[in-house]
């Protein structure tokens, strides 16, 4: 299949790539920046452009027959800062992609939607599909008002679609400087003798999945007719800061400078989620456990801090 990877070059997109090369796919990217960890790949059809660059974007959809869609121009800890940045980047640009995906007949959409954010502070736990969402923050209801439209555009055009709801993805060329996955950033800042920072006591849980067990359910749901347009991909399990930071300290075999300070309003407590449905309806499940994945992404932080 011709698949157009939406945010192809980021942490997520550069593994999904490399899985759908590995599978025969012909895949095209389109992102505004090229890949930071690595060079172009041989073989991938690039078109570098914003988002809202609707002519570069109208353009990366000519001959695609599967559209994977992972850009995000918000991250959930500043989205509320700016809500209508966040509508009008995110929710407003995906509107015009499904427009285009009409016209130009795509066969299906896939969509990267948010395990941790959608639900809110749950109820109860594990997290299944099913549960309420109640968002608190935007980048959670951008996330799920995308979803809505996908659904409306599924009842009036046929636009065929899955949502993955991943949790906390972890791995390989995530940055280790950035702000964005706890597991990279602690990791770094561990190899550069820096204190790590938690808010709270660190007793929140969360559920956190490894890259390349993510990229696999991806796959699944691009190839396979889907009994469900949603599936949430975790590790099925919860684990919080004080584990993770344990874990890191065994595995890095170095001692740890951690900060405790006050707890922040948007933190959820506790969310993990209910990956049954995904086991069943994709033949899938992760395979990378928690201690194994931080490993593979220390040795990919220490071969950065080398170079």
């Amino acid at each position: 299949m011709k698949i157009l990877v939406l945010g192809g070059n980021g942490f997520i997109g550069s593994h999904l790539v490399d899985k759908l090369l590995i599978e025969g796919h012909s895949v095209r990217v389109f992102d505004k920046n090229g890949e930071h960890y690595r060079k172009a790949l041989h073989g991938v059809d690039y078109h570098l452009g914003e988002f809202g660059n609707r002519g570069l974007l109208s353009e990366a959809l000519n001959g695609i027959d599967v559209v994977v869609h992972l850009i995000s121009t918000t991250l959930p800890k500043t989205s509320n800062d700016d809500p209508v940045f966040d509508v009008q980047s995110n929710v407003v640009e995906t509107l015009f992609l499904l427009e285009q995906c009409v016209i130009n007949k795509i066969k299906k959409i896939i969509f990267a939607s948010s395990g941790g954010t959608i639900y809110g502070i749950p109820q109860t736990v594990p997290v299944s599909e099913n549960n309420p969402t109640n968002p608190i923050c935007s980048y959670g209801i951008s996330k799920l008002t995308i979803e809505k439209y996908l659904h409306l555009y599924k009842r009036l055009y046929d636009l065929d679609f899955v949502i993955i709801r991943p949790s906390n993805p972890f791995g390989s060329r995530q940055n280790p400087f950035g702000i964005q996955g706890v597991i990279p950033v602690f990791l770094g800042k561990i190899i550069r003798n820096e204190p790590i920072q938690i808010w709270g006591t660190g007793s929140v849980v969360r559920d956190y999945i490894y890259i390349e067990d993510l990229v696999n359910a991806f796959n699944m749901a691009i190839i396979n007719n889907t009994a469900s347009p949603v599936y949430n991909i975790g590790s099925g399990k919860g684990h919080s800061l004080n584990e993770l930071l344990s874990i890191m300290k065994s595995v890095t075999q170095r001692d740890l400078s951690v900060t405790y300070t006050k707890a922040r309003a948007y933190d959820v407590p506790e969310i993990y989620l209910d990956i049954d449905k995904a086991s069943k309806d994709l033949n899938w499940k992760p395979l990378t456990s928690l201690e194994q994945g931080i490993r593979n992404t220390w040795n990919f932080v220490s071969q950065l801090s080398i170079h």
